[in-house]
């Protein structure tokens, strides 16, 4: 099989595929034993797409490759198929997630410590959205399960892996301007007020 045309095989491969396929996988179906060979021919496709700036790429996620469409076309996408593209999240299943992402793997009672409220609800969510799972149970009093995310979830935000996952320093969270205390607005609006009648003499 020459090159050119182990390409051609893994570009149908990753076209017909609706899940990340790893190199092994794809040497498994290539009846191939060289990863190092497929790597190759799937970087050197991928360049091809970067290259000529298709509307297709192939993205490296969740410990495989898939082709996806470049996020400057993903509008005419959305038209197509509506929102049957979207999956959405509750602002408090996305704060359970966040806190899953980065701090697992975690008990149920350790997220409901950092949110502050119960999360039964926004876990049963994710779990069926298959972005998290449990690991395992915590080796204490009662032996809580652990819960920690999942491969569709590192392809769901686009991620090879966690430690892709944006730094917590890095973020910056923009803080509201503070509103006037009550007894300085009342002052502001005394002050507007008599300026308004001296105005008027």
């Amino acid at each position: 099989m020459e090159e050119q045309e182990l390409k051609a095989i893994i570009e149908t491969l990753l076209f017909i595929t609706d899940h990340p396929l790893p190199v092994s996988r794809l040497c498994q179906v290539l009846d191939r034993k060289d990863e190092a060979e497929v790597l190759e021919a799937v970087n050197g496709l991928k360049r091809t797409y970067d290259d000529e700036k298709r509307p297709l790429q192939i993205n490296e996620i969740a410990g495989g490759f898939q082709m996806a469409t470049r996020s400057e076309y993903g509008q005419w996408v959305r038209r197509l198929f509506h929102s049957r593209m979207t999956i959405r999240l509750s602002t408090a299943a996305l704060e359970t997630l966040s806190i899953i992402a980065y701090k697992q793997p975690i008990t149920r009672a350790e997220v409901e410590s950092i949110r502050g409220v119960e999360v039964i609800g926004p876990l049963e969510t994710l779990i069926e959205r298959r972005l998290i799972t449990i690991v395992g149970r915590k080796e204490t009093v009662g032996r809580p399960l652990l819960y920690g995310t999942t491969m569709e979830f590192l392809r769901q935000f686009g991620l090879k892996s966690l430690d892709d996952l944006p730094r917590l320093d890095t973020l910056v969270i923009e803080q509201k301007e503070e509103k006037k205390p009550e007894s300085i607005q009342e002052n502001s609006m005394q002050v507007d007020s008599e300026n308004h009648q001296e105005n008027k003499r």
